[in-house]
């Protein structure tokens, strides 16, 4: 499997889990309403978890713009890979938020808060201040790039594939998981430019009943924020971690 099929499937995997379990929450009339942020939480957990043991072996399984630049930043993947990379994240992350649509196509007419039909797909702040808002994306990708480059380090690889394919892809999971918990709170953690960017797209462009705005002013936000704190975190791994 090629690097772009991989990050393509596996965005596609990694949207699929997460982006249904928020409409199995919030959507009306679905058998998880209003199970709550344990349930969120957990469901994206298991999404990545699912994600890169799909694709671990075949790309490293990045799905996320931010993973992906901070690892081309300090020489663990070549410049001319990250468009492609990219590309197939943001692709992936499309497909995926289309097929939860489909997934619950009685519900978006059935619902009538377009807060919730969003936040399907797409993250939104508690309180918006993009100031706060920016700082805690970059903050809890910090915790997210910082915690993978760790599990990624030489002594959890396995030599044949480059990639830890023990524990290593649950342990991202926990990451994001203890994200969610922890620092989910202020804008709902995207911590991905691509799991926001591309279903953004899809709310967009998809005929759902009554959706109202996409939010294309706080757009920004969830792209820069993970991207700063993906790359603050890959330096410093590279400074702590230099081998």
């Amino acid at each position: 499997m090629s690097p772009f099929l991989a990050e393509l499937l596996g965005t596609m995997l990694l949207i699929i889990l997460g982006d249904g379990v928020v409409a199995n929450v919030v959507l009306n009339r679905t058998k998880g309403q209003n199970s709550g942020w344990i349930v969120i939480t957990a469901g994206w957990a298991f999404a990545v978890t699912v994600a890169v043991y799909a694709v671990g072996t075949f790309s490293g399984a990045h799905l996320n713009p931010a993973v992906t630049l901070g690892l081309a930043a300090i020489g663990k993947l070549a410049w001319g890979l990250v468009p492609v990379y990219i590309a197939a994240q943001l692709l992936g992350a499309l497909l995926g938020a289309t097929i939860v649509w489909l997934a619950y196509w009685p519900h978006w007419a059935v619902t009538e808060s377009q807060a919730s039909k969003l936040a399907v797909f797409c993250t939104a702040p508690a309180i918006r201040n993009p100031i706060a808002n920016l700082l805690t994306e970059v903050i809890g990708t910090f915790v997210l790039v910082l915690g993978v480059l760790a599990i990624l380090t030489p002594k959890n690889l396995n030599p044949a594939y480059g990639w830890n394919v023990g524990f290593g892809p649950a342990l991202v999971g926990v990451i994001v998981w203890a994200i969610g918990l922890s620092l989910g709170g202020p804008t709902g953690y995207a911590i991905n430019p691509a799991r926001d960017l591309g279903p953004r797209i899809a709310h967009a462009i998809l005929p759902i009943p009554g959706k109202g705005s996409s939010d294309w002013g706080y757009a920004w936000i969830p792209i820069l924020g993970p991207i700063i704190g993906g790359l603050i975190a890959a330096f410093l791994y590279k400074t702590w971690w230099p081998a």
